[in-house]
């Protein structure tokens, strides 16, 4: 796993311990949604998509959505699940180490990494890995 990236970001709030957790949540939750639906259609029609309020956030609703995570792995078969599972853990440490609550800051951060999900996705894991 590879985070040194994370350094490239000038933004204080991701230099934060929490702002690096919802970073990284944010990458989860974006592949969840992403494998939720078929090649064909929208990620606006994933099920997490929807239960997601991008903007209106709080620190709270994200643990809430991260609890869930082992359980979505499994329901949907999501590909790479130990990677995910190895990440999510981390995105944990890194929230449960930070108090700050996410505010604009993290909202934005977070639709960011929602949105570039799959491409940190594979920053953070190289093609080395999956054979892991």
């Amino acid at each position: 796993m590879k985070l040194d990236w994370l350094n490239e970001f000038s933004d204080p709030y991701l230099k934060s311990t929490s702002g690096q957790g919802v970073l990284l949540s944010g990458i989860i939750l974006g592949m969840i949604a992403k494998y939720q639906v078929s090649k064909e259609e929208e990620i606006d029609s994933a099920p997490m998509f929807k239960q997601l309020m991008f903007g209106k956030m709080q620190r709270r609703d994200l643990l809430r959505h991260l609890s869930r995570v082992p359980e979505l792995i499994r329901a949907y078969d999501i590909p790479y699940k130990n990677l995910l599972e190895k990440l999510s853990g981390k995105a944990g440490d890194l929230l449960l180490k930070g108090t700050a609550e996410m505010g604009v800051d993290g909202n934005f951060a977070f639709s960011v990494a929602f949105l570039n999900a799959s491409e940190y996705f594979w920053r953070i894991f190289g093609k080395s890995e999956i054979g892991e």
